[in-house]
């Protein structure tokens, strides 16, 4: 059997932990050969490819990123159909030309989504659940996501000693599009004194509040938020109305907007950081490799299985496969006994 790899999406701390698993595994135990595409979406849709044995995957357990390259191609769009084929069609010819017989793809909501489709028209496709913001609904936790949480918790405990030298707010700005998970974790573990996500939409008087009294306390006050967090009076959120090919607008700036209202209704000086792509960035946590590394020993094993349509899954210490519709039907949202947990701690 030849299986094909993918990433799609952003990048993300534990892709080539998969990578690795996958090919190990199907090499050593199974006999498979492998074949990977390069840049997400647009290597199947080319027929773009690197080969993949054991010898191209040593070494690459703690790097980031992902040696196959990513993007954010949408085969699903009009603007992949070319010569009257469409984007699933020219995704299955290029397959069958390249002899490979399944797909294991490794991405978020989107890529998984683009699985799904091509899944239902006839495709050998099995996913694996990747996404820094942990807001996949079938699964416990993603990998990435705890790399992530642990460098914005580095960036909040150095800022703490910078905000009490120089008196002043800070507020951190740390991703998540729709979920606050990286923020309520971050914050919490941070000790942060205000954490802003978007589940719940905030008030901005509630906000300085709690800025004015911490300095009360001789201290100064860490803000985090994520950048879809959303304020109650208004939408500050939305620096621009671009779209990407998945048709999600890019957001960014509300840590700045934030610093701007802080300063403006309480006259403390405040500043904004915002650690963007850092986050996704850089070697992997001990917790994302081992998680990434099961993920795809238990992919190939699905592949073996025939067990196509399914991603597999973190359910508490166990890993199990779920159908790819049921991993994309709906995302995992920070739920109102979480947030409520922490509150007491503010201030």
């Amino acid at each position: 059997m030849r299986v094909g790899v993918l990433t799609g999406g952003g990048d993300c701390p534990g892709l080539n932990a998969v990578i690795r698993a996958l090919v190990r595994r199907g090499t050593q135990e199974y006999g498979y050969e492998f074949t990977g595409f390069r840049d997400g979406w647009r290597g199947p849709l080319e027929g773009d490819t690197i080969p993949l044995d054991v010898q191209a995957v040593r070494g690459i357990l703690p790097r980031g990123g992902t040696i196959l390259g990513t993007s954010r191609t949408n085969p699903l769009a009009g603007s992949a159909a070319i010569g009257g084929r469409s984007g699933p069609e020219r995704i299955k010819e290029n397959l069958a030309g390249l002899g490979v017989d399944a797909l294991v793809t490794i991405g978020g909501e989107d890529t998984l989504g683009v699985a799904t489709a091509l899944h239902d028209q006839g495709i050998a496709v099995v996913g694996v659940p990747k996404t820094i913001d942990n807001d996949l609904g079938a699964t416990d936790y993603t990998f990435g996501f705890d790399t992530a949480v642990n460098i914005a918790m580095e960036a909040i405990d150095r800022l703490h000693t910078t905000a009490e030298s120089h008196h002043r707010a800070l507020i951190v700005e740390v991703m998540g599009r729709h979920a606050g998970w990286i923020a309520l974790h971050a914050g919490l573990a941070g000790g942060a004194n205000v954490i802003l996500i978007p589940e719940k939409p905030f008030s901005m008087d509630k906000v300085c509040e709690y800025v004015q009294h911490r300095f009360q306390t001789r201290y100064a006050p860490i803000v985090v938020v994520a950048e879809g967090a959303r304020p109650a009076e208004n939408d500050l959120a939305l620096s621009d109305e671009r779209l990407d090919s998945f048709g999600h607008v890019r957001l960014g700036g509300i840590g700045q907007q934030l610093a701007i209202e802080i300063e403006k209704r309480t006259g403390k000086e405040a500043r904004c950081t915002v650690l963007g792509h850092i986050q996704r960035g850089g070697t992997p946590t001990a917790f994302d490799r081992v998680l990434a590394s099961r993920f795809g020993i238990n992919a190939i094993d699905a592949v073996r299985d025939g067990a196509f349509g399914t991603m597999v899954a973190l359910r508490g210490t166990q890993i199990v496969r779920v159908p790819l519709a049921e991993a994309t039907r709906e995302v995992k949202l920070v739920p109102p006994e979480r947030y409520a947990e922490v509150e007491f701690l503010f201030g």
